[in-house]
């Protein structure tokens, strides 16, 4: 593969070239070489590294998370322990996402129960969203 610019690297990966200027300055890709006209120049290892980001990122991770993973993927011959350690840690934090996205949606599925029709002054959604922030107060002073 030829150098290609930033735009190139861009459309071949799907991120957006301030993300990818991003990840220069965070250190998750190496600042690229240079032209003579001083453009970015990118080769076939940066948007596998690129692409490899992307994805992590698509699944969750952290950017502390990915720079682990970008690190012992370039440790070749060690055991992948700790690979599977970082996975198993991020899935366990999804699920507690899940569970938390769940909870909220119940509560938020009861509160359109309530409702009757009506005027905005009689909304029972309204109503119930109100009750829980007295509730979220009242819990906060106590």
């Amino acid at each position: 593969m030829t150098a290609i610019t930033i735009g190139r690297l861009s459309t071949a990966t799907g991120v957006k070239i301030e993300t990818i200027r991003y990840y220069e300055r965070a250190g998750l890709i190496d600042p690229p070489a240079r032209t003579e006209g001083n453009y970015r120049s990118y080769g076939a290892d940066d948007v596998a590294r690129l692409g490899f980001i992307r994805r992590t990122r698509d699944l969750g991770f952290s950017l502390e998370e990915i720079r682990a993973l970008l690190d012992l993927a370039g440790q070749r011959d060690r055991d992948c322990g700790e690979v599977d350690a970082l996975a198993s840690q991020h899935l366990v934090e999804v699920d507690r996402k899940i569970a938390d996205l769940q909870s909220l949606r119940r509560q938020l599925s009861a509160a359109i129960s309530t409702c009757a029709g009506g005027t905005v002054a009689e909304c029972r959604i309204l109503e119930a969203f109100s009750s829980d922030m007295a509730n979220v107060q009242n819990g906060a002073q106590g």
